[in-house]
C-alpha cells in the first residue's frame, strides 16, 4: 500500500448518495412552549425541537448551524436486525452503513471546530461504525472509544452476556478539542490527607518515576532519614533533577512519616481544577439500562416505557465533558428526548430532531415537566435545576417543487411568497433576512451581494429600474417565474427562471431517508418446481431510524 492510499470500508450502494433538499423549517407556536417567568437571569429560550425525517432536518439546519454545534450526541439504532428479518445480513449492513454515513457527513459539517461527536453503539456494528467514521471525520479525529457499563448482572441466557456499549468520541480537529474535568466524587476526595500539616491543606501522593530509561533521569536520590534511592529497575525518576530538587524545595515530595520511603510527589486538592476521565464508565458512575427505564417509567408511565432509553447521568457525564452553560448540543435520534432535557437542566442550548409520534407523546410533555420544574427525577438534584427556559417547535416544509397533472415539477402550492423567497435563500446559499425598507433585498450572501424572489414575469422596464436601484457597487440574484428581454444588458443582475433554475438541484418531494422496512417487499419464497415467484409486501416493522429499535433516548 502506498502512502497516498487508505483503507476504507465498502459496503453495496456506497457510492449513491443522495441529493439533500435543503427544506425550510416551519414553526407551529402551539406546540413551542416557555416557562411563564424567568427562574433565573441564565433562562435559555431558544431550545429548537424538530419534527421530520432527521437527515433533511440535519440539512435545513446546516446553513445556519455549520460551524455552531459544540456537542453532538446521537444513538442511532444497532442494527441489530430486528428491522431486517426478511433481509440477509449483507443488505441489512449496507443500508445501515449508507444511512449514517449520510448523517455523519452533515454533523461533520455543523460541529464547531472545538466540538466533539458522540455516538452510543453495542458490539454488532461498533467496529466497522469506527473505520466509517474515520473515513467521514478522519483518522485523526479519533478520541476515544468509550466503555459503558451498561447492565449490573449478565444475561443469563447467553454463555458470554453482554455488559457494555461503546461511545465512540470524535472531534472536528484534534488541535482544538479540549475536553473538560469531571468533579471529583467523594470517594475521590477521601483519598486526599495532609499527613504533614501542609499550609496548603489535603494532598495526595503519587510515584515519582517513569518507565524506560533517559540519562539524564538516572541520578541518585537521598532520603532525609539518609537512605539512597536509585532509580528502580526498568525505569528512571519522573523528571530531571533541577525539576526534583525545585519540587523538594516547595515541600511537594513525600518520603514517608518516617522519611525514610521512596520518593512520591504530593498533588494538592486546593490546586486541582478536577479530575481528567478515562475510558471505563462504570454503571455506578454514569447509569445503566434498568435506571434509564425506571426514569421513563417515571414520567411516562410502565404502558408506555421506552425499551431502550439511555439514563440521563450517562448524558450528563457527556455534556459536562464536552461543554460549558450556554454550548450547543445536538441529538437527531431524540428518541424520548433524554438528551434535550439533560441539557436543558445543564444550562446548555439544544436541537433534538425526531420523526416518530412520539416526539409529541412523549418528548414535548417531558420537556414540558423540565421546564415548569416538575421532573424530580435523572440528574435535577445533582444540576440543582429548578424549572425555566423554553423551547420551540418545528417541522419540516414540505417539498419546494411538485408535480402537476401533466407531470411536470412546479412550485408546491404550500409555499407562499414568505416561504419560497425562504427556500430559494437557503438553496442559493444566501442569509434569509427580508428587509422592511427595500423590496428587492430577501436575502444576502455577503454586505453587497443580494436576492430578490417573485412570481412575477418581469418586464424591460422592471429590470431596468432593478438595475438602477441596486447601482454599480452592488449585485443582485433574481429569481422570477420568467423575464422579458437578454438579462445581460445589466451585469449587476443575475435573472434566472424558477422553477427551471433549481430543477436538478435537488431530489424534490422525497421527504423519508429512513428505510421503511413495511414499504419493502418480503424476500421471495422458494419456487415450487415449474412456479413462479411471488414478491408479497412485508409485514409491519419498525422504521431503520425511528426509535423502536434502537435510538430511545
Amino acid at each position: 500500500m502506498t502512502k497516498k492510499q487508505k483503507l476504507e470500508l465498502t459496503w453495496v450502494g456506497k457510492d449513491n448518495r443522495p441529493r439533500l433538499e435543503p427544506r425550510i423549517l416551519l414553526e407551529d407556536p402551539e406546540k413551542s412552549y416557555h416557562a411563564t417567568h424567568r427562574v433565573s437571569e441564565n433562562d435559555i429560550f431558544d431550545n429548537r425541537l424538530i419534527f421530520g425525517d432527521n437527515l433533511l432536518a440535519l440539512k435545513a439546519l446546516e446553513h445556519e448551524f455549520t460551524g455552531k454545534v459544540k456537542c453532538v450526541f446521537i444513538d442511532p439504532p444497532y442494527n441489530t436486525g430486528s428491522a431486517f428479518e426478511h433481509y440477509d445480513d449483507g443488505l441489512e449492513h449496507s443500508i445501515w452503513l449508507g444511512l449514517l454515513r449520510d448523517r455523519l457527513d452533515v454533523i461533520r459539517h455543523l460541529l464547531a471546530d472545538d466540538g466533539s461527536l458522540w455516538i452510543t453503539i453495542d458490539d454488532n456494528e461498533a467496529h466497522y461504525l469506527k473505520v466509517l467514521c474515520d473515513e467521514v471525520f478522519g483518522r485523526a479525529n479519533f478520541v476515544a472509544n468509550v466503555v459503558w457499563q451498561k447492565r449490573t448482572s449478565p444475561e443469563a441466557r447467553l454463555q458470554l452476556g453482554t455488559a457494555h456499549d461503546d461511545v465512540l468520541v470524535y472531534s472536528k480537529n484534534p488541535s482544538k478539542l479540549i475536553l473538560n474535568k469531571l468533579v471529583r466524587s467523594d470517594e475521590q476526595i477521601k483519598n486526599f490527607k495532609n499527613l504533614d500539616d501542609d499550609p496548603r491543606g489535603a494532598w495526595a501522593s503519587s510515584d515519582f518515576t517513569a518507565q524506560g530509561w533517559r540519562p539524564n533521569q538516572m541520578y541518585k536520590i537521598k532520603s532525609p532519614s539518609g537512605v539512597v534511592f536509585d532509580p528502580p529497575p526498568g525505569r528512571c525518576w519522573g523528571n530531571i533533577e533541577s525539576v526534583f530538587l525545585k519540587l523538594k524545595s516547595e515541600n511537594r515530595i513525600w518520603f514517608g512519616k518516617d522519611g525514610s520511603a521512596r520518593p512520591r510527589v504530593k498533588t494538592f486538592l486546593s490546586e486541582q481544577e478536577g479530575v481528567s476521565a478515562w475510558t471505563w464508565w462504570t454503571n455506578s458512575e454514569v447509569g445503566h439500562n434498568q435506571e434509564a427505564k425506571k426514569e421513563i417509567i417515571e414520567l411516562f408511565g410502565a404502558d408506555n416505557a421506552f425499551d431502550t432509553p439511555k439514563p440521563e447521568r450517562l448524558l450528563k457525564r457527556i455534556i459536562e465533558l464536552a461543554t460549558t452553560p450556554g454550548d450547543l448540543v445536538l441529538d437527531s435520534f431524540a428518541g424520548s428526548g433524554t438528551t434535550g432535557a439533560v441539557a436543558h437542566k445543564m444550562g446548555r442550548r439544544w436541537i433534538m430532531v425526531e420523526l416518530g409520534e412520539h416526539c409529541h407523546t412523549h418528548i414535548i410533555p417531558r420537556l414540558k415537566k423540565v421546564i415548569d420544574g416538575e421532573d424530580k427525577g435523572g440528574v435535577t438534584e445533582a444540576v440543582d435545576w429548578r424549572g425555566g427556559g423554553g423551547f420551540r417547535y418545528f417541522r419540516l416544509a414540505p417539498s419546494l417543487l411538485e408535480t402537476d397533472k401533466w407531470g411536470r415539477e412546479v412550485i408546491s402550492k404550500a409555499y407562499n411568497a414568505e416561504m419560497l423567497a425562504e427556500a430559494l435563500c437557503k438553496i442559493e446559499g444566501f442569509t434569509y433576512a427580508p428587509s422592511d425598507a427595500v423590496y428587492w433585498q430577501h436575502g444576502h450572501s455577503t454586505e453587497r451581494d443580494f436576492i430578490y424572489v417573485t412570481t412575477q414575469t418581469l418586464s424591460v422596464e422592471q429590470l431596468q429600474q432593478l438595475s438602477e436601484e441596486v447601482g454599480t457597487e452592488r449585485s443582485l440574484l433574481v429569481l422570477c417565474s420568467a423575464f422579458r428581454s437578454n438579462a445581460d444588458r445589466w451585469p449587476n443582475l443575475t435573472v434566472k427562471k424558477i422553477p427551471n433554475h433549481i430543477r436538478s438541484r435537488c431530489e424534490w418531494s422525497h421527504d423519508d431517508y429512513s428505510l421503511n422496512v413495511e414499504n419493502l417487499p418480503k424476500a421471495p419464497p422458494r419456487p415450487e418446481p415449474d412456479a413462479p415467484s411471488v414478491a408479497e409486501p412485508a409485514a409491519g416493522q419498525p422504521d431503520l431510524f425511528g426509535s423502536k429499535n434502537g435510538g430511545s433516548r
